[in-house]
Parts: structure tokens; sequence; C-alpha cells
């Protein structure tokens, strides 16, 4: 019975380690079709030029013998004066963000987090530069954020110089006027126009576009589409993946009902066609929402692309298509949520009177990362950290304390199962000779064993319990420390480990990384645990009387391989899960000490009943 306990706790442990391998190292998102368009044919296709026919107006644009749109290369002021644009960059500040736009097509050129707490330190600060974060990342000449392509995914952003007018300290405009010539000859003008507005206190800010045509004007339909929006080409702050694993980009879609998750592979472009109400691009711990205010006038298909634009460095990009008008005056309005990825944030958005702009059920914080159904556990477990915290002050301490909780929560079941273990060992040669008598009988062997079980008072399913108990623990842990925006930059000992939510470091190794495995940083905690976990596994043993043969060779590798395994699996995890899991070795080592010496002076009685029912 002690090698099929071994077993099932070897199965379970594969199953443990195989959930977080699988997420982590071995199964990348798979790769994807390359953009579809490099296998179709362009058709209904938008020239955007500067009418001279400048190609820095036009970069990337594809002829059409159908309709071209043409924007004007000069404004007219206030005063009816022609004047030549320039571009220039404005900026809008709330408590929030600053936000940097350039009139270049009206687009968002940088976007950083400002706000600050009670002690006026940035809640978001970016840990390289000290500065606020940055969200919006790999900027191009030819992709910018919340820029327009007139047409659908595959046409360039607009790249003209619009006007502007400042319409407010948290509000400003961008137009441009555009001539519009037809297949059948005739021409007509529309002015294009982008408005931003933004709230003193809310990460969301409101895009309204508008398409405004003249008496000719029919709509605009370019290949069946009327404009594509895109996100910022990446979702700041900067990372490694080679170096962060924990790090991530993924795709994430509401329909009202259901949340769909997707990551995909680098230098990559994929149509994504399923109904949705909100859609965004999300990192670990920042991310974009769009939410647009008519979800009829939106095409089902939106298009996420990684490929690699600037440097190295891969884009997470989602790109969603209005659909073709055929109207005079087409006004759309989108809620661009651009903040952090945290429910105190995203939870703001499901009753209209936590928000600024009154929005209600929209559920943003439907797009938090969660282990599904064990997340009750985690509300259990972040409402333990962050009331204690409260306390404490420090998230780290915090750690330790609802470790300690957790262990004496279990300690009833934990005592059982470590009592039962104990007893087996002392058992362990008289399950030897029953194996060995009945060797050629496994019916009798069950029948005898499971006599013994009843006279020694064990029961063989109490010591997967607790295991099981701890899996299910360690799995909600592994998510909250993973994605907990609060451990973000939380400090446990200044120096060694000033944040919870990535590895902890004393010094670095190469500056590359150690080859095959990537490690840059020398890490204390993964090493501590090692020496935590191989120590328990030898306390577990003492006592008792050694297993042989193959059922020592497997409490063998139970005892230190599966340490071992653990080390390089988990080198770079999140140090707020390393804590955990150490501080449970170091307490449990804590409580198997007193279970050893209560089980030894309880020795003599079980030799004693034993030898009383042999006879």
């Amino acid at each position: 019975m002690e090698k099929n306990t071994v077993w099932a706790i070897s199965l379970s442990t594969v199953v443990f380690v195989g959930f977080f391998a699988a997420q982590t190292f071995l199964f990348p998102p798979k790769a994807q079709e390359q953009n579809q368009a490099e296998n179709q044919t362009e058709q209904n296709s938008a020239v955007v030029e500067n009418e001279a026919g400048k190609a820095e107006n036009s970069e990337g644009s594809v002829d059409s013998s159908e309709t071209s749109i043409i924007a004007t290369e000069n404004s007219i002021s206030e005063s009816g004066e022609e004047i030549n644009l320039t571009e220039e960059n404005f900026t809008i500040t709330t408590n929030k963000v600053q936000v940097t736009f350039t009139n270049r097509g009206g687009d968002i050129v940088s976007y950083e987090l400002i706000e600050k707490d009670d002690k006026g330190n940035l809640k978001n600060r970016d840990v390289d530069t000290g500065k606020g974060v940055e969200l919006i990342e790999n900027l191009s000449d030819k992709n910018r954020a919340f820029g327009l392509s007139l047409g659908d995914a595959t046409k360039p952003i607009v790249n003209d110089i619009f006007n502007v007018k400042k319409l407010g300290d948290y509000s400003i405009g961008f137009f441009k006027k555009f001539t519009s010539k037809n297949a059948d000859g005739t021409t007509s003008e529309f002015t294009l126009v982008k408005k931003y507005t933004f709230k003193p206190n809310d990460y969301t800010f409101k895009l309204d576009i508008t398409i405004d045509g003249d008496e000719n004007f029919k709509g605009l339909d370019v290949g069946g589409a009327a404009y594509t929006l895109r996100t910022a080409p990446q979702v700041g702050p900067k990372y490694n993946p080679k170096v962060d694993r924990y790090e991530y980009r993924e795709l994430v879609s509401f329909n009202g009902e259901k949340v769909k998750k997707t990551r995909l592979g680098t230098k990559q472009t994929k149509n994504y066609e399923r109904d949705w109400v909100w859609t965004a691009m999300a990192g670990k711990y920042f991310e974009f929402i769009v939410y647009p205010e008519n979800k009829n006038s939106m095409s089902s298909t939106v298009v996420y692309n990684s490929e690699i634009e600037v440097g190295e460095s891969a884009n997470a990009q989602v790109k969603m298509t209005r659909k073709a008008t055929d109207s005079k005056e087409t006004n759309d309005s989108y809620y661009i949520y651009a903040g952090p990825r945290n429910e105190s944030e995203l939870k703001n958005y499901v009753s209209e009177d936590k928000n600024e702009w009154g929005l209600s059920g929209v559920h943003f914080n439907e797009s938090l990362q969660t282990s599904g159904f064990l997340y009750w556990l985690e509300v259990i477990l972040k409402f333990l950290l962050e009331n204690i915290n409260k306390i404490v002050h420090n998230w780290g301490v915090s750690i330790i304390i609802v470790t300690i909780i957790l262990k004496m929560a279990l300690f009833p079941i934990t005592k059982k199962s470590l009592e039962g273990t104990q007893k087996m060992q002392q058992f362990q040669p008289k399950m030897q000779e029953l194996q060995a008598k009945y060797k050629g009988d496994p019916q009798k062997l069950q029948m005898e064993t499971a006599k013994m079980y009843k006279e020694i008072g064990y029961n063989p399913m109490s010591g997967c319990l607790p295991l099981l108990f701890q899996f299910v623990i360690l799995f909600a842990m592994y998510n909250l420390f993973n994605n907990y925006f609060e451990f973000r930059g939380a400090s446990f000992i200044k120096g060694w480990i000033d944040d919870l939510s990535v590895g902890d470091h004393v010094g670095p190794v190469f500056e590359r990384g150690l080859p095959f495995l990537g490690w840059n940083q020398i890490r204390i905690l993964p090493i501590v645990y090692v020496i935590s976990q191989l120590l328990f596994g030898k306390i577990t043993q003492n006592g008792g009387t050694a297993a042989a043969g193959q059922s020592a060779g497997q409490m063998k590798m139970m005892m230190y391989g599966m340490p071992i395994m653990f080390f390089f699996l988990f080198y770079n995890a999140p140090a707020g899960l390393l804590l955990y899991w150490t501080v449970s070795n170091i307490f449990q080592l804590g409580q198997q000490l007193v279970i050893n010496k209560m089980m030894k002076n309880k020795k003599p009685v079980l030799v004693k009943s034993t030898n009383k029912n042999k006879r």
C-alpha cells in the first residue's frame, strides 16, 4: 500500500508540475498562420495621400481603380487664412495620467500613469526608470496608439497632419478634410474628426470618431469597411520575454456572458471571428480595453497582431474594424480603459455610481486573470492578505502570517496524515512479510493488508487528503501571486526581495542569461526552498524502518528528485509564491518534529498492540 501511496503522490505531482510547465515553458502559444492578407488580393482599397502626391503622407498605401481618398494639404485658420500645418505635440494631464498627442493622425504617442498615493509616491512606478509606467511601447512612423486606417486592418494608418482644437482642460479634438473620388468619377468631401475626452479621476477616456460629409457624400465604404481602430503597438512597460517568462500578453474578448482569452506567438497575425461587447489587449499588470458604445456597428472580426516592427521587440496589438457607412454623417463613440489590470479599478465599471462615466454592467473586471473554479479561494486569500497588510504594512510579512494561519487551520488533517505515515513506517516489516507470503495471490494480499490497516487504525486515504488541500491552495496561490497587482513593486526585504511579483535577486550571472536556462540573476529563495523540502523529507523518514527494494527507490525519488526538479522549474517564479512555499515547509518541519516525538512515545504501545493481535 505504501507503494500505491507513493504512486498517488507521484501522479499528483506530475499533474501539478505539468500544469505549470504547460503554462510557462513546455507549451508556448501555438504558432498561427501568417497574415491572411499576404495570400489575398487587395480589393476596394483606399489611397490616403497628400493632394500634391507627397510620399510621406501615403506610405504603405495601395492604388485602387475603384475608390481613392485624398487628404487636403493645407488648412484654413479661424481668420480665413490658408496655413501650412506642421507636426506638433499636445498634452492633457489628469490625476491619473499624462497623455501626449501628435496632430499627425490625431494619435497618442505617450500615456504615462502618474497617480500618487496618500504619501505622494507613484502608485504605478516603472522599476527601471523610476517614473510612472509608460503604457505605450513600440511606436513607429507607421504604427501609433489609437491610429485609424481608412478601410480594413490591412490598410496603413492615416498619416496626415490634422488641425487641432483644445476643448478644455480634459478634451482635445483633431480634424482633417478629405476628398473622396468614387469609381464613377464623382467626388465628394468629408471631414474626419477624432475627439478625446478624459475625466480627472478615471483611467477610462472617451474617443469620439465623426465622419461628416457634404451633400454629395454617400458614406464611407472602402472594401466593405469604413475604418479600423487600433490599440498601442505594445502594452507597456517593456519586458524581455526570454528572461521574464512569467510576463505575457493576451487578447481578451467579452461577449456579455463569457470571456475568451488567447495568446499568440511572436511574428504572427490572427483574425478572431466572434461576437464581442468589448475587446482588450492585456499584459500581466496593465491593459487596454476598447468598448464601443454601438457594438452593432463593429465587425465581429478583430485582428491580433504580434509582428516585430521596432528592434527585436514584438508587438501585441488588437485592431477593430468599423463596418462601412452609407450616411452623410456618422458618429461613433468608444470608451477606452488604459490602466492597471487590477480588481480595485476594474470593478468600478459594474455599477454606474462607481465611475465618472456612468458606465454600468460593462464588466471590465472580467478581463482579470483568475484560476477559474478556484476563484473563490483567491478571494478568501486576498481578503486575508489585504486585511493583515493594513496592520503590518509589509506584503512579505503578510504572506508569512497567512501561511502560518493556513498551516494551523490544516494542522488536524496534517497531523492525522503524518501519524499515519509514521505508523506505516513502523509496520513496514509486517507489510513486507505479507507481500512475500501472498506474492501469488493479490486478492488475499489485499484482504490481509486491509485487515492490518484496521488493526493499527490506518486509513490509506488520509495521506492523500492533506496533499490535495495543499495542491489546491498552491494552485490558487500561484495564480494570485503571479497576477495580484498589489504585489507589483511591493518590497519585503530591501536589496533582496524588492518586488514580490518577480524572483528575488542578489546579483547578476550573465547579461544574456545562462545557456539553456536563461537565468541572469542569483536567487536565494529557490535554494532555501530546496533545503527546506529536503529536510522535511529526511525528517519524515526518521523514526521508522526504511523501505526496501523498489519502494526505497521511489521514496528516494520523492525525497530528493522532486525538490530538485521544482528548483529548476520555479527558479524564476514570483518571490511571493516561493516565500509562501518555503515558510510552509519550514513551519511543517516544526509540526513534523512534534509529531515524531509524539509517535516515539506511542511506539511501544503500538508494538504491544500488534503482538497481542498476533497471539
